[in-house]
């Protein structure tokens, strides 16, 4: 490694630090030689597959059960649903044969998987019996970007895309399974603890064949948004295009109604972004791929130091712990400190002769709390106890840091740093968005549901064209 520590404020220079921290705590590496695709380096990819556990967990605690689906899609298929073809259509990669041979047909690389989901939906579902029909995939999608790409954030392979596709017999089931959706990602990303806005996308621009979504809306620290995740009602559409029809009990056949909703790697990007500092990453203790480091404080002749350290990794592996022992003697103490830091390692115990004398550790935590020193028999309880408390150190400091990226707009008058998202007085109209975009040069995202923090009354306030507001715009570039 080339640096102790980044060394660069985020807010005033995010694409380096970015950049950096991807690069020196050995993330990914960008240099594979397609633009927008990336290799992800071990210790991010064990970040990530702990990220995907979460949600998989949460997905499968409420029924959804895990399938696979093919990567190419026949054009025949993916055209049946016309705005889905076209919303798709431009941004996805066509095979059309191989290297000697001409397809009869072309084929679509999956942007996302409705489509080829469908199709055999409409294979299975035949009665009442058969529904809900609750199903999710992690699976890679590819998509040709036509913005900028950006590390993880914007890519054109997305190679950890979880997908939940749901189908429900009458719209009100539909309803509640957008509630539940929700509620699951709520819990995702809080236990990531991450701040965000709930957002209802307009009607001009939903998901292409829905009939509305929701968006979960975050910042990054140059200001520009970020969608962590979506929660669609697809309606019945795609049942219609795709005759997904079941028998009712009442004896009528009947189109199905259909939800969906799907995260992607870009929330570990979003993690990284928002809890690293100059130092570098900093995890939050459960994606944390090593959620421990001992370092000990012993010249090579003292082995017993080095014995001890090896007993207390042994101890916090039994308690099912993620711990690495920095026994490398090149290094002194000091700078594997900064090298952990860097890596995003929540909590490090150092152990030198009097903590093998008094059988204890000093345990040094990544928010710069004051160290402890504690019994081994209290070792792994008092590390979740620190975790707890650094978590919430997080979240806290993600909520501020999205209310500081955030300018509450009660007028039409154009603010002068329009660093960050904007919250404005909104009707829900087109005509009145298309007034705020053009005041503060930004897109409106949607109609704020939920903040992470307490918005005053949008009632209390007009409109650009003096009408009474009925809500909050939530207006922004985002990646």
């Amino acid at each position: 490694m080339s640096k102790k520590a980044i060394g660069i404020d985020k807010f005033t220079d995010f694409d380096d630090w970015y950049q950096d921290v991807l690069r020196e705590a050995d993330i990914v590496d960008i240099r594979y030689p397609v633009k927008g695709m990336i290799v992800w380096r071990p210790y991010g990819l064990k970040a990530l597959r702990l990220t995907q556990r979460i949600l998989m967990d949460l997905l499968e605690k409420t029924g959804h059960q895990e399938a696979y689906f093919p990567t190419l899609i026949p054009e025949s298929v993916f055209s049946k649903e016309k705005d889905f073809l076209e919303g798709f259509g431009g941004e996805s990669f066509v095979v059309e044969g191989t290297g000697t041979k001409k397809f009869n047909e072309r084929y679509y690389l999956r942007p996302t998987s409705e489509t080829v989901m469908y199709y055999m939906w409409n294979l299975w579902i035949k009665g009442r019996k058969d529904l809900p029909l609750k199903m999710y995939q992690v699976v890679n999608v590819f998509r040709y970007e036509t913005k900028m790409t950006h590390p993880i954030l914007r890519v054109r392979e997305i190679m950890g895309f979880i997908e939940a596709h749901t189908a429900h017999a009458t719209p009100e089931e539909a309803e509640i399974q957008i509630k539940e959706a929700l509620s699951i990602y709520k819990e995702f990303f809080d236990r990531l603890q991450l701040a965000y806005y709930i957002i209802k996308t307009p009607p001009w621009d939903t998901f292409a064949g829905a009939e509305y979504n929701y968006d979960f809306i975050t910042a990054m620290p140059d200001g520009k948004g970020l969608e962590l995740g979506s929660v669609i009602n697809l309606g019945q559409r795609f049942a219609k295009a795709f005759d997904i029809k079941f028998m009712d009990t009442d004896g009528q056949v009947k189109y199905v109604y259909q939800t969906c909703y799907g995260v992607s790697e870009r929330v570990l990007g979003a993690v990284i972004a928002t809890h690293g500092d100059e130092k570098g990453l900093f995890f939050p203790p459960e994606i944390a791929p090593i959620q421990v480091v001992i370092v000990p404080i012993a010249k090579p002749e003292e082995k017993h130091i080095f014995e001890y350290a090896g007993r207390v990794k042994q101890l916090l592996e039994r308690e099912g712990i993620r711990v690495y022992l920095d026994d490398d003697l090149e290094h002194n103490p000091g700078w594997k400190y900064y090298y952990w830091e860097m890596k995003g390692v929540p909590t490090r115990l150092e152990i030198g002769p009097r903590e093998v004398e008094q059988k204890t550790v000093t345990i040094a935590r990544r928010d710069g709390a004051p160290k402890k020193t504690v019994k081994l028999e209290e070792l792994a309880s008092t590390l979740r106890e620190i975790w707890v408390e650094i978590n919430k150190f997080l979240k806290q400091r993600a909520i501020e840091q999205l209310r500081k990226l955030s300018i509450i707009a009660t007028n039409c008058t154009p603010v002068e740093n329009t660093r960050g998202l904007i919250i404005a007085p909104w009707d829900g109209s087109r005509e009145e968005a298309e007034e705020l975009e053009k005041t503060f040069g930004k897109s409106v995202l949607g109609e704020i549901v939920e903040a992470p923090f307490e918005l005053p009354p949008p009632s209390n306030y007009t409109t650009c064209s003096g009408k009474k507001a009925e809500k909050w715009a939530l207006l922004g570039v985002t990646y």
